[in-house]
């Protein structure tokens, strides 16, 4: 049985692969070199802002630092198996990872009251897909306001500036698919 990987490890193999010092990652991505290192060392969990910025400083899509070494032509992954992060109070769940030219990114997220993207808006390569699996949450892309609720999708093109939180009293599930365009990273930024 493998191991869920770690994102504080994938973090420093992808930036050693990259000849990359902490210094040069924190200039790349604007965050400072002891986040950095205290990410890497698994004193801190990354913030999806965080992660956004990591990824592309690095050139990655977010599920690289959620992927193991081997390529496949499918992947199973039982609920109980799924790999875990905690960014800003949000359970993050990758519900797959590490197929030959993976084009899309899918996570399952559980978002707390109150809880969101507490950064500003967010934009990135290629296409996005929400689908409220339960409670309300509201999404802003560009300049309008979506109220998704259980059974709601939004589908958008990323490059607009988007941002998400829970104004509700209960937890709200959300399953987000990033589409990777171009070659181009996506980005978790939950």
């Amino acid at each position: 049985m493998t191991h869920p990987p770690d994102v504080g490890q994938r973090i420093r193999a992808l930036r050693d692969q990259q000849g990359l010092s902490l210094r040069a990652l924190a200039e790349r991505c604007g965050m400072s070199i002891n986040a950095i290192n205290r990410i890497e060392r698994g004193e801190n969990s990354p913030t999806v802002a965080s992660l956004h910025l990591l990824a592309t400083a690095l050139e990655v899509p977010i599920t690289e630092f959620f992927r193991t070494a081997e390529k496949r032509k499918t992947v199973m992954v039982k609920r109980e198996s799924r790999v875990h992060a905690q960014q800003q109070g949000m359970d993050i769940e990758s519900l797959g990872t590490g197929l030959h030219n993976q084009q899309i990114e899918p996570f399952l997220v559980t978002v707390p009251p109150g809880s969101g993207t507490n950064s500003p808006t967010i934009t990135h390569q290629g296409q996005e897909l929400v689908y409220c699996v339960a409670g309300a949450l509201e999404y802003q892309v560009s300049d309008e306001v979506y109220t998704l609720t259980a059974g709601d999708s939004l589908l958008f093109e990323a490059v607009q500036p988007h941002v998400f939180r829970n104004l509700s009293e209960l937890p709200a599930v959300i399953l987000l698919v990033f589409h990777i365009q171009d070659g181009s990273p996506g980005h978790l930024h939950t």
